[in-house]
């Protein structure tokens, strides 16, 4: 199981308003430190934790962030319309869009996705995958 990701980022406050704009909506709640931002997904009390969490942190070694070539993490929405406003959202706030949301031929009929870069460039998909919304082919 994956415990957590962490992304790199050179401005704390940019990052913020960025995963703001949608995690949130998304049921993670953000504590925030002088190691950066966590964000997390309510525990019940008695509960393990539900992961992954997700952290936004300067890098360890004093360098400057840099995005990995080829990673992207994905976040489940509840539906295609969640989808539509969240990438909405996040351009808003200052991503970059990537790939508009929609149905892509080379997926299954009901994985309706869109994909973002965050302003320090790392890539991150939006997506649903329900099926007894519209697919699309139908």
């Amino acid at each position: 199981m994956i415990a957590y990701f962490t992304v790199g980022a050179d401005d704390i406050a940019r990052a913020r308003h960025f995963y703001s704009a949608f995690l949130p909506a998304l049921g993670y709640g953000l504590k925030e430190g002088p190691e950066g931002l966590s964000y997390a997904l309510p525990v019940e009390p008695g509960q393990r934790p539900v992961l992954p969490d997700f952290y936004v942190k300067p890098p360890f070694d004093g360098s400057p962030a840099s995005v990995g070539n080829g990673v992207m993490i994905a976040f489940e929405a509840r539906s295609q319309k969640q989808v539509r406003e969240l990438h909405a959202a996040a351009v808003a706030a200052g991503g970059f869009d990537e790939g508009q949301p929609g149905f892509r031929a080379s997926y299954g009929p009901h994985f309706y996705v869109s994909y973002l870069r965050d302003p320090q460039g790392n890539k991150i998909a939006l997506f649903s995958s329900d099926p007894t919304e519209p697919g699309r082919d139908g």
